[in-house]
């Protein structure tokens, strides 16, 4: 009887060590990496990934506030947009997870503002319009050239995106310090945090801490 027992905790000693060994250190594990794993069913990566660009959405959803809409419905939207970049995202060298995101987050926001529109009849003058410039006067791109389509391999699409990364990294330099500057800029490449706590000869901890800080500036920006 007491023999069974000592076996049975042994086993489970065992197995609760092997599923520790099966969990893995997401902060080591680059973009391309988390997708595929998120995309064979592991929970843990598909939440550290909308964990890790969240602040995405909160930073596209901006423009596309309805008025006298509530803010946590668009918000809901953009992470539709994030989750289906996870789950659709495929590596083929012409653009990183971070910008096929950005461009599955804008597709999700035109996609509910249109249906909103539909639903309730009201003319889109109701709404931020589609046509509203994004960002700034000096820029005239609009919400509605985002994204014409899904395709990140299209010429047309990596150039809008070129230019959607380069807006947000406008308003993002008037906000962020030099160290959450260049964490940003190595996080958009897609690198894991391990390989840019690495680059900045510091801990993952404060790579960690930055990302955070970031995302709280960007949830504030009104």
């Amino acid at each position: 009887m007491g023999e069974n027992v000592d076996s049975s905790k042994k086993r489970s000693r065992i197995n609760f060590h092997l599923r520790g060994c099966l969990i893995p250190d997401y902060h080591k594990l680059d973009d391309n990496s988390l997708v595929e794993r998120a995309q064979i069913g592991d929970e843990g990566a598909q939440s550290f990934l909308i964990n890790k660009y969240e602040y995405l959405v909160h930073l596209k959803a901006r423009p596309y506030f309805l008025n006298g809409a509530d803010r946590e419905d668009i918000l809901q939207e953009g992470m539709i947009g994030l989750y289906k970049a996870i789950k659709g995202y495929r590596k083929n060298g012409f653009c990183s997870f971070c910008s096929f995101a950005l461009l599955c987050i804008n597709r999700q926001l035109i996609s509910a503002i249109k249906t909103s529109t539909r639903k309730k009849h009201l003319p889109l003058n109701s709404y931020t319009s589609l046509t509203t410039n994004v960002f700034d006067e000096e820029n005239k791109s609009t919400l509605l050239d985002a994204t014409p389509s899904m395709r990140a391999d299209d010429p047309l699409n990596l150039f809008i995106l070129g230019e959607e990364i380069r807006r947000i990294k406008k308003v993002l330099k008037k906000i962020l310090s030099n160290l959450e500057w260049r964490v940003l800029e190595s996080h958009v490449e897609g690198k894991s945090y391990k390989e840019i706590a690495e680059e900045l000869e510091s801990h993952i901890k404060v790579v960690d801490n930055a990302l955070c800080r970031i995302k709280l500036k960007l949830k504030g920006i009104k």
